[in-house]
């Protein structure tokens, strides 16, 4: 698949599921990126540090934790790391984006997205996760890494997201229909 500027996308996952709430609670939802820990298998939480929260622009930095088994043969981070990143898209009740920052500070092509529509008895929600150029991240996993180690490592990264997003979604459609009652 090729990205927008022409080349290859490295990472193109997303994963759907219906949800009984609005498209306005849902979003409000997805958009609390420090409540994130409550659904996502990777990010712990963290906290807004520039901007307005949840807007265009602002900057939230991430709590992650990995343990050893995931891709375990591949030089990844484990343990406890953080990470910054930049809301891209905020269209409340519609989508939310953010993409992921380098170590200068600089938006990567690593953007994870929640995109929401009106469904019959509640909404369909959205999660996709899109990577174009590698990000400092994958060049520092795959730099002494041979072309079949790589393709292996693309090959099961890719699973790990794919389960990742689904397992998000489960979590996160437990919560919004719990907190959603009578919404």
């Amino acid at each position: 698949m090729l990205g927008a500027k022409g080349h290859r996308e490295l990472f193109a996952v997303h994963g759907e599921i219906e949800v009984r709430a609005t498209p306005q609670h849902i979003y409000a939802v997805v958009s609390d990126l420090p409540a994130s820990g409550r659904w996502s298998p990777e990010c712990q939480g963290g906290e807004w540090i520039s901007g307005t929260p949840g807007a265009v622009g602002a900057v939230f930095r991430g709590d992650n934790v990995r343990t050893a088994d995931v891709v375990s043969w591949a030089p990844v981070v484990r343990g406890q790391w953080q990470t910054t990143a930049e809301v891209v898209r905020a269209a409340p009740g519609r989508t939310f984006a953010w993409a992921m920052r380098n170590s200068a500070g600089e938006r990567q092509e690593s953007v994870w997205s929640y995109e929401i529509n009106a469904a019959p008895g509640g909404s369909l929600l959205v999660h996709r996760f899109r990577m174009g150029a590698p990000t400092e991240g994958i060049r520092g996993i795959t730099a002494d890494l041979d072309a079949e180690a790589t393709e292996r490592f693309f090959t099961q990264w890719t699973e790990k997201l794919r389960g990742d997003i689904d397992l998000t979604l489960a979590r996160l459609k437990a919560f919004i229909e719990q907190s959603s009652e009578g919404r």
